[in-house]
């Protein structure tokens, strides 16, 4: 089974596809290869289980478009989404990244529709579930509620962040974040990209992220190859780049600590009687 993803109005070239993985996608005791999906109680896991469907999702699939309804969520496990917002005229910008820590989609939680376009930046697998069947369970509450709530409160501090990077910093400095943002959420120091995609996902013109590729690779923080960036040297990239990644990853990590004991002490506190 083959679904072909969904495409704007704009003519795009070579549309990327999913393709349905024949195995069963989970099972009780499989490991769940998502951060959120981690924290979900056995339960709710019982539950959640039957209904999710493993994908194979190529480079520059979209999953979706501004205005469309959304009866899937994606939830990563080796594939990287771009959350993208566009002008009437074209032009684009990345304003969140979701990758095995997270969830594409929680937009169904605020109105249903989506409000941006989501485009798979790195090909892999994700999990697809039904909105309605984690809208059941966010309307529940508990566990999955105050998971849910965390997160999206993580998305909108990537959004808010990447607003002021993007108006404030140099595009050095953007770049040191994106490709940090991008290795944070893969499992080697190779980020696979072009100067053409970083432009479109930073919003820029191309010959500035050249320009500033070039010197980084100068100062023997990265070297470029073919459709590749390879990280030489985290430490100095994190040393050019701007208080904006560090924000967004330290709130995360505040949100979303590793493990669920806490997220379940919370859930209990605010349960009267226990």
């Amino acid at each position: 089974m083959t679904l072909v993803a969904a495409v704007s109005n704009t003519p795009r070239p070579q549309p990327a596809f999913m393709s349905l993985v024949t195995q069963p996608a989970c099972h009780q005791r499989a490991p769940r290869h998502n951060a959120l999906l981690d924290l979900v109680p056995d339960d709710v896991w019982e539950r959640l289980a039957p209904h999710l469907q493993l994908l194979n999702c190529e480079l520059g699939c979209v999953l979706y478009e501004p205005g469309t309804v959304l009866r899937n969520v994606y939830f990563p496990t080796t594939a990287v989404i771009s959350v993208m917002y566009e002008t009437n005229d074209g032009d684009s910008a990345e304003v969140a990244r979701v990758g095995d820590e997270g969830v594409a989609g929680l937009s169904l939680l605020m109105g249903g529709e989506s409000n941006s376009r989501s485009v798979v930046q790195r090909a892999g697998q994700v999990l697809r579930l039904k909105s309605s069947v984690l809208k059941q369970e966010f309307d529940n509450g508990g566990l999955v509620a105050q998971m849910l709530l965390r997160y999206s409160l993580s998305l909108i501090t990537q959004m808010a962040q990447s607003a002021v990077c993007n108006r404030h910093h140099s595009l050095e400095q953007q770049l040191c974040r994106w490709l940090l943002l991008s290795l944070d959420r893969l499992p080697s120091n190779h980020v696979h990209t072009t100067h053409e995609m970083i432009a479109n996902m930073v919003g820029v013109r191309r010959v500035g992220v050249t320009q500033a590729v070039g010197k980084l690779q100068r100062l023997g923080v990265i070297r470029c190859g073919r459709g590749r960036i390879t990280v030489l040297d985290r430490p100095a990239l994190e040393s050019h780049v701007c208080e904006c990644y560090a924000i967004v990853r330290r709130e995360t990590e505040r949100l979303m600590p590793e493990g669920h004991n806490h997220l379940r002490a919370e859930a209990s506190a605010s349960q009267p009687g226990l």
